[in-house]
């Protein structure tokens, strides 16, 4: 994969910010397109763009998707996209949904109900296009017939242990939704678990919603944690301010805020990182690393194990600080905030290793690690 700092810029100064693919996957019937629809109609100003892969030679589920997406569709039927083509041929496919004229602010590949989700995984790692990155394995559970499918299907197992988010869809259909609830969590890598009917799933929870105005230049820290709630149906978060609950089982996750004017020892950082808690899906913003790099700030993404640092030289108008949002279903806020405290350090001078191992989640690092679906 290429090196971000290739990438074009923004006024001659900040790499573009990559397009995050993300996988969503499960089994027939579970509600990955009643999802997809949900997401591609509450995504204020973000642009979706979809891969649809149906099994069989009538695409249904594109249909069903295509009057929202229009040309951002790039529909596949008759097969599984993990049989029916390679990673150079997808790379073809995301390269279109990727080129600037679109406006994609995410890409969303949709399998068929039979495809296998570690293939489809493994072939968007394997990506060589520089303006895409993973977004994450979404798996969608059908609460109401995960017993009966278990049982027909046992791969389920492995399927969840390999997700990043698993929603666990149609709980109003289910007699015992907390006995679903804690199975699935259960079966799963420390992967968020989220309540869902409908397929309603806040799209914060997947992907950086963009304002509804125009703006000009990259999105600001403040776009990122201060996106407001409470419009239409109900559905809605109370936003990313903070631990954020509005009583609908569908909608809850909780969030974290962090700013530190203090740069962060990369050793503590990287402890923090390996350690990080079950039901923590994203983490986004950047990071002062101090004397260890005073030529960068360290932009970090971080979906369920993936994660990756892209390096950017700070511009001389940068306030030094790091700036960071956590998101996830069931985390300790304030025992994170504790933690990422505790990375803090103001020693006057670098440590002569301490960035080995943040360096190794860099792209093009020649020690970069091999990728894996839970990678990290």
């Amino acid at each position: 994969m290429g090196n971000s700092s290739a990438h074009e810029t923004d006024g001659g100064r900040r790499p573009q910010q990559q397009i995050p693919v993300v996988v969503l996957a499960g089994f027939l019937g579970s509600g990955k397109t009643t999802l997809l629809n949900h997401l591609l109609h509450r995504s204020a100003g973000s642009r979706i763009g979809a891969i649809v892969n149906d099994f069989g030679a009538i695409e249904i589920d594109a249909l069903a998707v295509a009057g929202a997406l229009g040309d951002s569709t790039v529909s596949l039927g008759n097969g599984c996209l993990c049989c029916a083509v390679d990673a150079g041929e997808l790379d073809v496919y995301l390269g279109k949904l990727a080129a600037p004229e679109t406006g994609v602010d995410v890409i969303v590949i949709e399998a068929s109900g039979l495809a296998e989700p570690q293939e489809l995984v493994r072939m968007v790692l394997a990506s060589e296009h520089p303006g895409i990155v993973y977004g994450g394995l979404v798996e969608v559970v059908d609460a109401a017939e995960f017993d009966d499918t278990r049982a027909r299907h046992p791969e389920i197992d492995r399927h969840l242990a390999l997700a990043d988010l698993v929603v666990v869809n149609k709980l109003d259909r289910t007699a015992d939704p907390e006995r679903v609830l804690a199975l699935v969590g259960s079966l799963t890598d420390r992967a968020a678990v989220v309540p869902a009917t409908y397929g309603r799933v806040d799209p914060e929870f997947l992907f950086d919603c963009r304002p509804s105005e125009e703006r000009i230049g990259q999105l600001s820290f403040d776009d990122l944690h201060d996106h407001g709630g409470g419009q239409g149906d109900g559905h809605d978060t109370d936003g990313l301010g903070g631990s954020g609950h509005t009583g609908h089982l569908h909608t809850g996750y909780d969030s974290l805020s962090f700013v530190s004017d203090v740069p962060l020892d990369p050793r503590r950082l990287m402890r923090f990182l390996d350690s990080r808690p079950e039901g923590l899906y994203r983490i986004k913003g950047h990071v002062d690393l101090g004397p260890n790099d005073l030529r960068n700030r360290y932009t970090m993404h971080a979906v369920g194990r993936f994660l990756r640092f892209y390096p950017e030289p700070w511009a001389p108008a940068d306030e030094r600080r790091t700036q960071l949002v956590l998101i996830g279903s069931g985390i300790d806020t304030e025992a994170l905030g504790t933690e990422l405290k505790g990375c803090e350090s103001d020693a006057p001078h670098a440590d002569e290793h301490g960035m080995w191992g943040v360096l190794r989640y860099v792209q093009g690092s020649e020690d970069e690690p091999d990728p894996e679906p839970r990678g990290g």
